[in-house]
């Protein structure tokens, strides 16, 4: 007899699974449609709480009787609704605990709740009163410092006065030489060796001052001195013959002998002059020939001194030494004729060399045309310059480099001596305020405002989109919005609208510590209206 076999837990397996997903699926379904709608009816009333309370802090309501029997209404009507250990929990904790309800709903009431405690401690504060409080802040922001404070930070005042404003083009620059009057380059008049050198680099030399000795081994100036002492000798001997035949009477000698002897006498003097010549076109000097003509003796040696100042200029007539820039022999070294002896320097006036742009043009030439004072500020680091003031374009080179599309412009600069000291063994050394290759900026005038409020820069403090000037007042300084026009690196020109006035007097410098000061002052987190901590 064959049994039936009973049907395996495995194969039962899949359906119970199956049927318990279905089951768990259709529960979900079920309670988001029951609990979805009470979810939203409590939020609702939740809202509506608020509300009222909300509307309860309008009417200013000074009962706090009254007001806990509102809270206490909101309480029930939140049992009501949602649980009763709620309702519980509202009616226990009274009023307080009221507002920490509303504050832990999240509905972003945290200012309900402190007005709730004002109101609780009988600080009575009105909108109003908050709304006039904030309009006085907002026009006497002001700062108090200390007289030492004042000095801390450098405080200088400026009284704000309308003036002309002219702005201007700003053009990188240089220092340079001006070509063939800077540099005088002392070179050999004859071959020789150099026995002494007078001065060194870097001395100061005064025009006709020695420089050099050579002692002289040229031939040609050799010969020429030769022949020129010759010369005189045969000339003083055709002198004395003359006189001797002269003094004999007439008729003892016939007049052609001492014809022929005049003839000899001017053959000797047109020898003597083209040898003279010679000498000096090498040379020699007059006072050398002189005394070669004197001593009857060779001229061995030669000083070459300083040369006298050839150019004249308005700016450097004032008598100024020339300075030994670069030395170009050393003492016993065999030189040639024309070889470089050394160069010497007069910077008594200098060249600036502008660089500008091929757009820049027409506003530079226009500037030069109407004679347009230009101003000039050494870049010297860190160190404050003071501006140069006076100058003008000179001319506006003729070629752009076609790299760079730039163009040269050349103003005339007036040195002065900023050392002129002598040693104990008579050396004169000395300094020019301006020095080729020292940089600059140009600042070239091309259009001028009349009747506008200029202030430093120092003066003005930026923050944001805002620009804040500092007005001293009688113990305080007061913050002042403005409206900038125009800012360049030194200056920035203000609107005329009544912020400002003719005779403020504002901070110069030190505005910035002051705003500072202002922000320090006010970043603490108090809050100057309720005194509470939001």
């Amino acid at each position: 007899m064959s049994q039936t076999e009973p049907k395996s837990p495995l194969r039962r397996g899949p359906w119970i699974l199956i049927v318990v997903a279905v089951g768990i699926a259709a529960i979900t379904i079920l309670g988001r449609s029951v609990w979805l709608p009470l979810i939203e009816k409590s939020d609702s009333q939740a809202d509506h709480s608020v509300a009222l309370a909300d509307d309860h802090h309008d009417h200013g309501s000074d009962d706090p009787h009254h007001e806990g029997e509102d809270h206490d209404h909101e309480t029930d009507h939140h049992a009501e609704d949602d649980h009763d250990h709620e309702s519980d929990h509202h009616e226990g904790d009274g009023h307080d605990h009221d507002a920490d309800d509303h504050h832990d709903e999240g509905d972003g009431h945290d200012h309900d709740a402190e007005d709730h405690h004002d109101e609780g401690d009988g600080h009575d504060h009105d909108a109003d009163d908050h709304d006039d409080h904030d309009h006085a802040h907002e026009d006497h922001v002001t700062v108090h410092i200390s007289e030492n404070g004042l000095k801390n930070i450098g405080f200088v005042p400026y009284a704000v006065e309308p003036t002309l404003y002219d702005k201007k083009l700003r053009l990188p620059a240089i220092v340079v030489e001006r070509p063939g009057r800077s540099q005088l380059h002392i070179t050999a008049p004859l071959t020789g060796i150099v026995t002494e050198i007078h001065s060194v680099t870097g001395e100061a030399v005064e025009p006709g001052q020695p420089l050099f000795e050579m002692r002289l081994t040229h031939e040609e100036l050799v010969a020429a001195q030769r022949g020129y002492l010759r010369n005189a000798e045969n000339l003083d001997v055709v002198n004395r013959e003359i006189k001797r035949l002269s003094a004999l009477g007439e008729g003892v000698i016939a007049g052609r002998r001492i014809l022929e002897q005049q003839y000899e006498k001017q053959k000797l003097e047109a020898s003597l002059h083209a040898e003279e010549q010679a000498m000096l076109l090498h040379g020699i000097t007059q006072p050398q020939i002189d005394e070669i003509l004197e001593t009857r003796r060779l001229f061995r040696s030669i000083t070459v001194r300083a040369p006298e100042h050839a150019h004249g200029c308005d700016r450097c007539r004032t008598p100024h030494p020339f300075q030994i820039q670069r030395l170009g022999v050393a003492q016993g070294e065999q030189v040639e004729a024309g070889h470089e002896l050394g160069v010497l320097a007069d910077h008594c006036e200098l060249h600036i060399e502008g660089m500008a742009f091929e757009d820049d043009a027409p506003l530079i030439r226009q500037a030069a045309q109407a004679g347009r004072e230009v101003t000039a500020k050494l870049l010297a680091g860190n160190t404050p310059s003071p501006m140069l003031a006076g100058l003008e374009v000179l001319y506006v080179a003729d070629q752009i480099d076609p790299n760079t599309r730039a163009f040269k412009v050349y103003l005339s600069l007036p040195n002065e001596m900023a050392l002129d000291k002598t040693t104990t063994a008579g050396k004169r050394y000395i300094e020019w305020v301006y020095k080729p290759g020292q940089r600059m900026q140009l600042r070239v005038p091309v259009e001028t405002w009349e009747n506008q409020l200029v202030l430093p820069t120092s003066a003005i403090v930026d923050e944001g989109a805002e620009a804040y000037v500092y007005r001293q007042e009688s113990d305080h300084f007061d913050q002042v919005p403005v409206h900038v026009l125009h800012r360049d690196q030194d200056s920035v020109v203000i609107a005329n609208d009544g912020a400002l006035s003719h005779g403020d007097v504002v901070a110069g410098s030190g505005a910035y510590q002051m705003h500072l000061a202002l922000k320090n002052k006010s970043g603490g987190g108090i809050d100057p209206h309720a005194g509470h901590n939001h």
